[in-house]
């Protein structure tokens, strides 16, 4: 009767190697790769989240000021092509779009060129009738409620140099600008400051009736910014303003500088913070 038969495996050779171990990554690999997580986390957050974003003038005085950095959330209108980092075409039209409200402080890309960001006030949604008459605005044929406030006053700076306001001595010395203010409520009920120096052509404009998917937007600063209320060219007005040019609604300031800080002084990037406008919500 025949056994049956087990094999066994060889023994191996003398000095021969069992199984080299793993070769271990450089330090400079594992940086790259870290490095490519974070730029892709922070493009996702950017595109989707929230977005930083800087005020570089001061069309939208008295609510912020030339030097306030804020976050704006990216989700509240929905999604389109200029929600990503240059524009990139990868979101057809829009999607999860959200119609903004009256009085909201949205960014957007301005018309005609689509590459700037501009922050504005939404004023007329489609269907509205927007006007101005004698400095008074005027939605669908009624006029919004405009109530005279103490004057808007901040102090001269490298981001504030009065144009051609009035200048007033404060008791320091120090120059400041004083502006008429005014408070504007409109008929959903959102209230929100306005400054208004006087008669200027833009306080007297033509009925517009808002077409469907556009958009009428203003600054506060009704005679310092080029809104709507002018026709779209480069570096000026911006007409009308397509809803997928939305970019991200205002949420909140999140530091704000007079504009004196300098870098070789470290003690100035502290007395030229504007410490009282932080964390101002919208």
């Amino acid at each position: 009767m025949d056994a049956s038969m087990t094999e066994t495996p060889p023994e191996s050779a003398p000095g021969a190697d069992s199984g080299a171990p793993a070769k271990p990554e450089k330090k400079e690999e594992h940086f790259l790769v870290f490095l490519a997580k974070l730029v892709i986390i922070v493009l996702v957050f950017r595109s989707f989240v929230f977005a930083p974003f800087t005020i570089p003038s001061e069309s939208m005085l008295p609510r912020l000021e030339d030097g306030d950095y804020l976050l704006a959330s990216k989700w509240s209108y929905g999604y389109s092509r200029y929600s990503l980092p240059l524009g990139v075409p990868l979101i057809p039209g829009r999607i999860f779009a959200s119609l903004p409200e009256r009085g909201d402080v949205a960014i957007f890309k301005a018309p005609p060129l689509n590459d700037v960001d501009y922050i504005k006030r939404v004023i007329g949604l489609p269907g509205d009738t927007v006007q101005m008459k004698g400095g008074v605005l005027y939605l669908n044929g009624e006029a919004v409620k405009k109530e005279r406030l103490a004057d808007f006053v901040i102090p001269e700076s490298p981001n504030t140099d009065c144009a051609s306001i009035l200048f007033e001595a404060v008791q320091d010395g120090q120059a400041v600008c004083r502006y008429p203010r005014f408070r504007e409520t409109l008929p959903n009920g959102r209230s929100y400051d306005v400054l208004d120096f006087g008669h200027t052509p833009q306080d007297d404009t033509d009925p517009v009736v808002v077409p469907e998917g556009e958009l009428f937007m203003m600054g506060d600063n009704r005679d310092n910014s080029q809104d709507s209320r002018f026709p779209p060219r480069p570096g000026g007005g911006i007409g009308l303003v397509p809803q997928e040019n939305l970019v991200g609604k205002a949420t909140i300031v999140m530091w704000s500088t007079d504009g004196s800080a300098e870098w070789l002084k470290p003690w100035t990037w502290f007395t030229a913070a504007r410490w009282s406008r932080i964390g101002g919500t919208f």
